[in-house]
């Protein structure tokens, strides 16, 4: 009791040592009942596991959303042909109402034309139609992807080369047979050597290959929910070069019509098999992609399109008008609305913890009544008393906070590896949920700090 007498008149002189001392004091506590003071944290402890975690969740959603929108382009309209379902179920909708049903001939290369020249605020309008063909190279077939664009197609998805370059409008218009290869086309079939100016045979077709695509990831889930197509697996040739020497399917051939029934009906033409199914897709590209300047113009423009289209088409809607950016956006705010309520359900632990904190810490003060009062006699002021308790809570809650920073790296671990969720981690979510942990500590801590000080020291020694 001097030794402490001694040590509380020199820690007075020395701020420094006055503090040292105070937080000693409260860890010699705080360990004199280890279950109690784990008990105590655990709210903390869960609390800020939770807000790391789900902060995880949430920046890993956004990075998910922010390569989304590199993938689709910035500010792009994407016009795809409807599936054969959806077709069919709205003409027998139409059927059932006994609407006339004028011609289309489908998604072509007229209506890339069009909306270039009469679509205001249109950077570029890149078509798109992909085939799956066999391709040949040393006498070796593989099934390969080729994919008929223009050459601002990679300007618009912001794809970069590798090697070499790309191919020109004049071989475009020139149907000139040369490609650009993905990075697993290369991989797959020149791994061990340089693909420029080798030669790929696609349909009969030989094409020269004069650039390779850097690697560009792409996940199965934004490859299905926006319709992207990875770029790495695609050969890409030059648009006119498919249309005219691969297959164009708007030309209706001899070979195509053989076997076939051709009903005219007067103001359109239906071509089925024997069997009634429609004989192949008459769509002549399966894409357009619209860039226009300003993301203010998406909606505005994609109505114009559809308005278009739908006068070109004889009011037959059989084409999908799409707006990834906006549609990801919505994505976003979705997300961010419910990474916001988690968070603040996770932080409502917190606030538990604060409150068990403040229980344990008042329960402490009247197990240490008569201990008060010996420090007060011998000459600790309330300022000291205080101090004394407030350290005590703030030990407990940063201690609980390093802990949850632990277990919210593992919990991000474990959510990322069994659901199958990207988490990313950042410095920010640290700091605020430790920063978070040790206010609450200290507010929480507060009251019974106090309340510890205001003991009368004659009460207090009397108290058993």
């Amino acid at each position: 009791m001097e030794g402490t007498n001694q040590m509380d008149k020199k820690s007075h002189s020395q701020p420094g040592i006055k503090y040292i001392h105070i937080l000693r004091i409260a860890g010699d506590a705080l360990m004199v009942n280890k279950t109690r003071t784990l008990l105590t944290a655990l709210g903390i402890i869960f609390g800020v596991a939770a807000v790391i975690a789900m902060m995880a969740v949430g920046n890993g959603a956004r990075k998910e959303i922010l390569d989304q929108m590199k993938l689709v382009g910035v500010n792009n309209i994407i016009i795809t042909p409807k599936s054969d379902i959806t077709q069919k179920n709205e003409e027998e909708a139409e059927q059932s109402k006994n609407l006339k049903k004028g011609f289309s001939a489908g998604l072509s290369m007229s209506d890339a034309e069009g909306i270039k020249k009469i679509i205001p605020g249109v950077i570029t309008v890149s078509p798109e139609v992909t085939y799956e063909v066999m391709g040949i190279h040393e006498g070796i077939g593989r099934t390969l992807k080729i994919s008929g664009v223009i050459p601002d197609f990679f300007n618009t998805f912001g794809l970069k080369l590798e090697n070499g370059v790309i191919f020109s409008e004049k071989e475009m218009e020139q149907s000139s047979p040369v490609c650009v290869i993905g990075s697993e086309i290369r991989a797959k079939i020149f791994p061990n050597k340089d693909p420029l100016g080798q030669y790929i045979k696609c349909s009969g077709i030989w094409l020269k290959v004069i650039g390779v695509l850097e690697y560009r990831p792409v996940s199965e889930k934004s490859s299905e929910s926006l319709g992207i197509s990875n770029y790495n697996q695609h050969v890409y040739a030059p648009i006119k070069t498919v249309l005219n020497r691969i297959k164009d399917r708007s030309l209706i051939t001899s070979k195509l019509l053989s076997g076939a029934n051709v009903y005219n009906g007067g103001d359109f033409v239906v071509i089925e098999s024997s069997s009634g199914a429609k004989a192949a897709s008459f769509n002549q590209l399966d894409k357009i992609v619209v860039q226009v300047k300003e993301s203010s113009m998406l909606s505005t423009s994609s109505e114009i399109i559809k308005r278009m289209l739908l006068r070109k088409h004889n009011e037959i809607e059989d084409f999908e008008v799409i707006i990834p950016e906006l549609l990801l956006k919505q994505e976003q705010r979705t997300k961010d609305i419910f990474n916001i309520v988690l968070g603040a359900i996770a932080s409502i632990s917190l606030i538990v913890g604060g409150i068990g904190i403040m229980n344990i810490m008042l329960a402490s003060v009247l197990e240490r009544i008569k201990e008060i009062g010996v420090r007060q006699a011998i000459g600790a002021r309330r300022q000291d008393i205080v101090l004394q308790f407030l350290s005590e809570a703030t030990l407990i809650s940063i201690a609980g906070g390093f802990i949850g920073i632990i277990l919210g790296f593992i919990l991000s671990k474990v959510i990322m590896k069994l659901a199958g969720i990207l988490t990313i981690i950042s410095p920010w979510s640290i700091i605020i949920s430790f920063g978070v942990s040790a206010a609450v500590g200290i507010i929480f801590g507060y009251m019974p700090a106090r309340k510890a000080a205001l003991q009368d020291p004659v009460t207090s020694l009397r108290y058993e």
